[in-house]
């Protein structure tokens, strides 16, 4: 798992810091979901620092959680259950599309 789908609306001219935020989300955090994920459980720390090796992300978090609430932006994070499920209702919702699109061809 690495990207968890989120429910975003077209682009409304947001700065980029609030577009990264809103496009992504947090695995909450245990040394579980660190070693499972491999460290991408701080999507949002990935998001804004794609550079950054993934062993590092836990130690900006509470830096870019701190600014969030500074301005009044939601830090999003899950449990890993509720990412995976968000995962396979998205896929399942995609697949859907596609077999409506596929099936309704001449």
């Amino acid at each position: 798992m690495s990207h968890i789908p989120m429910t975003i609306d077209k682009d409304q001219d947001k700065d980029w810091f609030t577009s990264q935020l809103q496009a992504t989300c947090n695995v909450r955090q245990s040394a579980f979901n660190d070693w499972f994920t491999g460290h991408l459980n701080f999507q949002i720390e990935h998001h804004l620092f794609p550079t950054m090796p993934r062993h590092n992300f836990w130690k900006i978090a509470p830096y870019v959680e701190k600014m969030c609430s500074k301005h009044g932006i939601e830090y999003q994070q899950k449990g890993l259950l509720t990412a995976f499920a968000d995962v396979v209702r998205s896929l399942e919702h995609s697949g859907q599309l596609w077999y409506e699109a596929y099936h309704e061809m001449p």
